[in-house]
């Protein structure tokens, strides 16, 4: 597992490359994350919904048992990035104090982005 800022995106991890409706290549990543800080009971799922689905990327959010929200993130490269860089931000009320990193398998991801 690995911690990463805005700064430290490698873009590695599981992919698959799809061929988009204009004939480019699209590279398909997933990521899953744990979310440190002040992150339940401030709206910070909901938060993470709502942008997930303004960028298109699939996955969940949901609460652990140790006070962490685990995320999983589904789609093209970039907007995953720009997703995961977002996870330090979350809700206004939200205080992150870590997101942890780690690659997933893409078949793990539902159609959509939901909350649990």
């Amino acid at each position: 597992m690995r911690s990463l800022g805005l700064r430290g995106w490698a873009g590695e991890g599981v992919f698959r490359v799809r061929r988009g409706g204009n004939g480019y290549i699209r590279r398909v990543i997933c990521k899953k994350c744990f979310v440190s800080g002040r992150v339940q009971g401030v709206f910070y799922r909901g938060a993470a919904a709502q942008r997930a689905r303004e960028l298109g990327v699939r996955g969940y959010a949901r609460n652990l048992a140790d006070g962490r929200v685990e995320v999983l993130a589904c789609g093209e490269e970039a907007v995953v990035q720009e997703f995961v860089s977002w996870l330090w931000t979350g809700s206004s009320a939200a205080k992150v104090s870590a997101v942890e990193i780690t690659d997933a398998p893409e078949h793990g991801a539902p159609p959509g982005f939901h909350t649990a």
